[in-house]
């Protein structure tokens, strides 16, 4: 029996790509760049930072400026951090179906644990979460099991109740390897080629469909 519904925050729950794009091209208009459009910045939403710096500027970490253009990202991204974004459609509706059922939901996430809660708050649906797990709550990121395995502690629910809803390989990698049933959304930002090919125990084209599969 499922007992509790987690979900990826960028690309599953909420559309962000906007948000992070503006804060990479704030960056680039202080350096006197040129912006890039959204279409060269949203394959890479999920990850995060690291991903809009390399499409951005061409770094990666280990590069010597990495650590401090990436702090400025951040402070770029926490100043405007829900100016375009969006839950995505039919999300709601799916949030009231499971509270009608009385199934837990929460958010885990590769995104800072402050900066998720405080998008939560500002998309007025924080208090609502069962749990928020960050990508500094605990000392591994996905792909690892350890967030989702932190929430399922949090709920004191067995991992084997819970299914794990995610947009990207790494989503469906973590929710494996921590013994979930996992579920691919295919329309976020598919960091990871083909959710077909994922091996997650669906595939879904709206946040609704996810009912079917419950």
């Amino acid at each position: 029996m499922i007992r509790a519904v987690f979900f990826d925050l960028d690309g599953t729950f909420a559309d962000t790509a906007a948000d992070l794009a503006y804060a990479l091209n704030g960056m680039r208009a202080a350096r006197g760049l040129t912006p890039l459009p959204i279409e060269a910045t949203r394959p890479v939403t999920s990850l995060g930072a690291r991903g809009m710096l390399a499409v951005g500027f061409d770094i990666a970490p280990g590069h010597c400026d990495y650590l401090a253009m990436r702090e400025e990202f951040l402070r770029n991204y926490e100043r405007d951090l829900c100016r375009h974004t969006r839950i995505f459609p039919g999300m709601l509706e799916l949030l009231d179906a499971l509270d009608a059922r009385r199934l837990h939901w929460g958010i885990v996430t590769n995104k800072a644990e402050r900066l998720a809660r405080l998008l939560l708050d500002l998309l007025h649906v924080g208090k609502r979460a069962a749990c928020i797990v960050g990508g500094d709550t605990t000392p591994n990121l996905k792909p690892h099991p350890d967030p989702l395995l932190a929430a399922s502690r949090l709920l004191a629910i067995a991992p084997s109740t819970c299914v794990y809803v995610g947009d990207d390989r790494r989503d469906v990698d973590a929710g494996r390897a921590a013994g979930m049933k996992t579920v691919a959304v295919s329309y976020g930002y598919l960091n990871g080629g083909d959710p077909q090919t994922w091996r997650a125990d669906a595939v879904i084209r709206t946040p609704q469909e996810l009912l079917e599969h419950l």
